[in-house]
């Protein structure tokens, strides 16, 4: 029998799915994947993540990820507010800071997090997390802000998980706790993450899982892969996949207000 999950972040706007969305949707319901969260990384994407949410019946996140931090304007709270403004919009994000890329300069990428954060807290919105090799300054500058939401790919390490943990955030996992190699880690800390405060999710089309066996030829992840992660997941807390999906589920439902909809 095929549990019910949901991909709490899918790259749907990335050029790798142009023309294959339905496609997409139709291998991942088939796959008992019954929702996921379509994630925006800067204003273009986000409107073109709402596009695609409101098509498929989705939900959409609003925000600019700490590469694109260069690329906001003043205008940047009243575009994402106007985005937010559709009920399908569930999250401002994804925003945060990295400093492994600097993509953008680091100061820049704080400037425009703290904006993300104030609006989020202003709009009582959760909020969609990155954060790469920036732990001390992300958790600093979240304790600024009366928030809730999501670090979503968690890759860090036991001191930041405890710290993340303690402000409340739910941790998303990806395929990366798939791989033998990178993965050691992180399959060590999972089963220190109560199992109420846990999101699976693909990152797709990025991070395919290393468990899944024939790799497909196109080679990029999707959300029909996500029961492979759920699989490892289960086994790292010695529990059944229909454990983490049911739980995983109630916890996108309540992280995202969506509870009583």
């Amino acid at each position: 029998m095929t549990n019910t999950l949901i991909d709490a972040g899918v790259n749907l706007t990335n050029h790798q799915f142009d023309q294959v969305h339905d496609d997409v949707i139709a291998r991942a319901d088939a796959a008992g994947v019954s929702k996921m969260l379509i994630i925006g990384c800067d204003i273009a994407s986000s409107q073109q993540s709402l596009g695609l949410a409101i098509k498929y019946n989705q939900y959409a996140t609003a925000g600019i990820h700490p590469h694109d931090a260069k690329l906001a304007t003043s205008e940047l709270e009243d575009q994402l507010t106007t985005l937010a403004n559709n009920n399908q919009v569930i999250a401002i994000g994804e925003c945060g800071l990295d400093y492994n890329r600097d993509f953008s300069p680091r100061d820049v990428q704080c400037e425009v997090f703290k904006r993300q954060l104030a609006l989020a807290e202003k709009l009582d919105l959760p909020v969609y997390l990155h954060e790469r090799d920036a732990s001390e300054d992300m958790l600093n500058i979240l304790r600024e802000y009366n928030v809730r939401g999501v670090l979503h790919c968690f890759t860090g390490n036991a001191h930041a998980l405890k710290n993340y943990l303690e402000l409340g955030l739910y941790i998303g996992i990806t395929g990366w706790v798939c791989d033998e190699r990178r993965g050691q880690e992180l399959q060590k800390l999972v089963p220190s993450i109560p199992l109420e405060r846990l999101l699976i999710e693909t990152d797709s089309p990025f991070l395919i899982p290393r468990t899944v066996k024939p790799k497909p030829k196109s080679r990029k992840n999707e959300p029909a892969l996500l029961p492979y992660i759920c699989q490892t997941i289960a086994q790292l807390y010695q529990i059944d996949e229909s454990v983490v999906a049911n739980q995983t589920t109630k916890n996108f439902y309540r992280v995202f207000g969506l509870e009583n909809r």
